[in-house]
């Protein structure tokens, strides 16, 4: 009785969904499952899946599956969400206030940012979209350079193919954090129907491309004029919005046209030529690795789809053909290192996750240095900020211009460093090896689990609260820190921290996938050039043998 009762909960509110529902692609999804509940499990365990919550608005803001249902993004979940948005700014005092939209070239962008146009027009703001699919630091850019008061971007970044999401970011140009997402959260479920929800058909500006060339104008501002431009690179879009953004900026700062990924160059949301559309995961980078051999360059650069990330490979040997790609730390590192030569000032800043040899780079610089949250949402937001990173491949190297990581300024300032070094004779690994030897060689590595069910992870993570590892790789844990607790320095948050002697370790969920993420550092002394094969091969054993450890610690 009870299970017929649940039943027919369900499907009543799956016919309600769907008379409001005003796409009809997921009208037809939709009514296909609810006429196929009643013959089979597997369809009515779907449906109950899509109807089993919505879909939580926090601070990376909506990212999920494509398709109908509350549980899912769809037209439907936008349009509330843009109503809640508008009702948040309105009862700030923004009645009228502008809000800008961009959105990059994945499956319903589109059609999620004219809906975005629409109810913001409808709720009394004024609404201007960016002119076509660009990258997400141009929406960052044009929200400061049009005094916005918001800013939405329709964008699932690096996550799959059937992915899509909603970034939304205040006046400022920076994403949102608490208690904003808290408060357009409760204004999202405060909207009883999408019937009350106001979208004319017009009233809003589609914007022209002199936004996208305010923005190219402001990447000059990153490199040093006249600086040595000779770097040949080869460049991967991987089948995002990047390419045409990345190869206008290379052009206007004087350097080689890019030698492009031909399979990957154009923007293709089925991304046809990888599992995973992030230069992080293995294979993703296989075809520009290709590419590389043939043309010989001296760097390979790439963005994620939405071009806010920047990954850099270099050849490990004479005849170039060989090739790694840098970890996000030691790029990090490298911009910063350069930034200094060239005489920054301000406020070097980087997630706790990242690696801590920024901070002795900006301590020996006199340069000021914070930690924050993981997300460039908390990185953004440091006082005095010069230069912002994170180990995920994200880079603020013009925090006045965009208030968040950027793929393509970032693909400017290494392209520089690396022609610099070339003029000397030297390369980015031997500037790495300079690092080693004045700080130490830090070393870092992730072990990422990704899981079909997420509570495996709050099993992995109630397991180390209950028992804590007390030796890692043979080394002792000397604090161990819940960060649930928050600090003088940070705000509470999910994520647990361990200092090892010479080594450290912090795990955390996922923000924005279903995964588990432990981050590991280790810091081998080098007392000489001699010395680094040696604290390199140590490193390399102390990396692998804390990622067994602390995976068997988890259970995962």
């Amino acid at each position: 009785m009870q299970d017929h009762q649940e039943h027919d909960v369900l499907i009543d509110r799956a016919r309600t969904w769907l008379d409001e529902d005003p796409d009809a692609d997921t009208r037809e999804e939709l009514a296909k499952l609810i006429a196929g509940a009643a013959d089979g499990a597997d369809v009515l365990a779907d449906l109950a899946a899509r109807f089993a919550g919505t879909l939580q608005f926090g601070t990376a803001g909506l990212r999920g599956e494509l398709g109908a249902g509350p549980m899912r993004m769809n037209r439907s979940v936008v349009i509330r969400a843009a109503a809640g948005l508008a009702a948040y700014l309105k009862g700030k005092g923004h009645t009228g206030g502008l809000v800008v939209i961009g959105y990059d070239a994945r499956y319903k962008s589109a059609d999620f940012a004219r809906d975005t146009a629409a109810v913001m027009t409808g709720a009394g703001l004024r609404a201007a979209v960016l002119p076509r699919p660009l990258p997400t630091p141009v929406l960052a850019f044009a929200i400061r350079h049009l005094g916005a008061v918001a800013g939405v971007e329709v964008t699932a970044s690096h996550n799959p193919p059937r992915d899509n999401g909603y970034k939304v970011y205040l006046g400022d140009g920076s994403q949102i954090v608490p208690p904003a997402d808290g408060e357009i959260a409760a204004e999202i479920d405060a909207v009883a129907s999408l019937h009350d929800v106001a979208r004319p058909e017009s009233g809003w500006e589609v914007l022209g491309e002199e936004v996208l060339q305010a923005y190219l104008a402001r990447t000059d501002a990153v490199l040093s004029p006249g600086s040595a431009r000779s770097a040949r690179t080869v460049y991967t879009a991987m089948h995002g919005v990047g390419k045409g953004t990345l190869l206008a900026a290379f052009a206007r700062a004087g350097f080689h046209e890019p030698v492009l990924v031909a399979a990957q160059a154009e923007a293709d949301p089925d991304f046809p030529t990888v599992a995973f559309p992030n230069p992080e995961e293995p294979g993703a980078m296989d075809l520009a690795f290709a590419t590389a051999r043939e043309a010989r360059p001296d760097l390979v650069i790439a963005n994620d789809p939405d071009a806010d990330r920047c990954a850099v490979a270099v050849p490990t040997d004479a005849g170039r053909t060989a090739w790694r790609m840098l970890r996000g730390d030691e790029v990090g590192a490298l911009l910063a290192a350069h930034l200094v030569r060239r005489g920054a000032e301000g406020v070097f800043a980087e997630s706790i996750v990242s690696s801590s040899l920024l901070g002795r780079i900006a301590r020996k610089a006199g340069l000021g240095y914070e930690e924050t949250l993981t997300g460039f949402k908390w990185i953004a937001r440091v006082e005095g900020l010069r230069y912002g990173y994170e180990e995920a491949l994200g880079y603020c190297v013009d925090p006045e211009g965009v208030r968040d990581k950027d793929g393509i300024t970032a693909a400017l300032l290494i392209t520089e460093l690396a022609s610099e070094l070339k003029e000397e004779g030297r390369t980015l690994l031997d500037l790495l090896d300079d690092l080693a030897l004045a700080h130490g060689l830090h070393a870092t590595d992730q072990l990422s689990v990704r899981v079909a069910d997420l509570s495996l992870i709050a099993a992995a993570m109630r397991r180390l609260r209950e028992q804590p590892p007390t030796r890692l790789a043979g080394l002792a844990v000397t604090r161990a820190e819940d960060l649930a607790g928050g600090s003088a320095q940070l705000p509470p948050t999910d994520g647990l921290r361990y200092t090892l002697d010479g080594a450290r370790v912090i795990v955390r969920p996922s923000g924005t996938e279903p995964k588990l993420k432990c981050y590991l550092e280790v810091v081998v002394p080098v007392a000489d050039r001699p010395g680094l094969p040696a604290a390199h091969a140590r490193a390399a054993e102390l990396l692998a043998a804390l990622k067994r450890d602390f995976a068997e610690a988890a259970g995962i």
